[in-house]
């Protein structure tokens, strides 16, 4: 069996989808790995770590895709390398089935199996797979991160003879995986944070980390069945701008992080709130590749709007592909190796197993 991955657009995305550590486990499941020469290179991987553990390393992309079982990828591939698939391969990645629904119909046309990992099932036995978990994990410290390095004071409360600096307010939007990694990040360097979020259930792991709770008088409990945020009523939306337009007022950085699967990011924090907020103050807005929770965000700038700086990027994890790839890696490999008929050693698509039966797109 060929287990294949080829260098993504290299403009919008840095990490990559096998590492030398993982590589060594196909091997021992009965893999053969082929990539192109130089595939870790941007990380400072070298092509002899790849052949150590037994990786076939190509010239020609086109032959590597052409003669694949599986293609293990981090995005949807380029047009150009969509049109090489054909029928019974399989296709594994973040493949956004919502934004990319025309090209993934034709490729179901085409009877090329396409799973999507972020399409997992919230259960114990899918942990180990879950992409969304691992990479919001390591954008949520990187978002805090990057908003106090363009903060212009110090963010612990210091007693000094020439006075006290006060510790900086930091308020987090959206307690997910992200958002209490940021808690904690915030936490850990000496800031005062407090949070918000539409699922009650939030409150005690916000508590547990040293946060205060933004609690809107009347809340609703807005969570999915699958563990996810939902849409709010419009009430429970005007209660939440009044909470929030008070609060913001005395907040030095906001760490934006509430998103809607399939759907364009809320806008929670508007134009009015903004102008309200302390000149000096930093939004870093996680949302912002889903149109962000802010009036303002936009991909890959800085807007100043009335001293209020407001960040946003495409790929935040581009800033750490290296930890990035290997968590990426690791879940992928548990994917992977739950398809795998192990005692025969091929592909089982089994449709009984909720992993494979939520993942693969139809």
């Amino acid at each position: 069996m060929k287990l294949v991955s080829f260098t993504e657009n290299q403009d919008f995305e840095k990490r990559i989808a096998v590492t030398p550590e993982s590589a060594k486990k196909y091997s021992s499941i009965g893999f053969e790995v082929c990539l192109p020469k130089n595939y870790g290179a941007k990380l400072g991987i070298k092509d002899q770590e790849y052949i150590t553990q037994g990786v076939k390393l190509l010239d020609d992309e086109k032959e590597l895709i052409k003669n694949a079982e599986i293609i293990v990828q981090l995005g949807l591939p380029s047009d150009d390398k969509l049109s090489l698939l054909k029928e019974n391969q399989n296709l594994i990645g973040v493949l956004n089935p919502f934004k990319n629904k025309e090209k993934l119909d034709n490729l179901l046309k085409k009877k090329i199996n396409n799973f999507s990992l972020e399409l997992l099932p919230r259960i114990t036995r899918a942990q180990s797979m879950d992409i969304l978990s691992s990479q919001a994990n390591l954008a949520g410290y990187k978002a805090v991160i990057e908003a106090f390095a363009e903060f212009k004071k110090a963010i612990p409360m210091m007693m000094t003879a020439a006075g006290t600096v006060p510790a900086a307010k930091v308020l987090v939007v959206g307690a997910g995986v992200a958002g209490l990694q940021a808690i904690a990040t915030a936490k850990r360097m000496g800031a005062i944070v407090f949070a918000t979020d539409v699922r009650m259930a939030s409150k005690e792991q916000v508590e547990s980390l040293g946060g205060k709770f933004l609690t809107v008088d009347g809340s609703e409990n807005l969570e999915t069945k699958g563990g996810y945020a939902k849409e709010a009523s419009e009430d429970f939306k005007k209660k939440q701008e009044d909470l929030l337009s008070e609060t913001l007022k005395k907040i030095d950085i906001v760490i934006c992080t509430a998103l809607i699967p399939g759907k364009k990011a809320p806008v929670i924090i508007k134009e009015s709130m903004i102008k309200n907020m302390q000149t000096g103050s930093i939004i870093y807005d996680l949302a912002a590749v889903q149109g962000g929770n802010t009036a303002y965000t936009e991909v890959d700038k800085v807007i100043n709007k009335d001293g209020v700086k407001i960040m946003g990027e495409m790929n935040i994890l581009n800033k750490l592909p290296i930890s990035a790839s290997t968590l990426y890696a690791k879940n992928m490999f548990n994917f992977v190796s739950n398809l795998l008929d192990k005692e025969n050693k091929k592909i089982n698509i089994n449709l009984e197993d909720e992993i494979i039966e939520k993942t693969l797109v139809k």
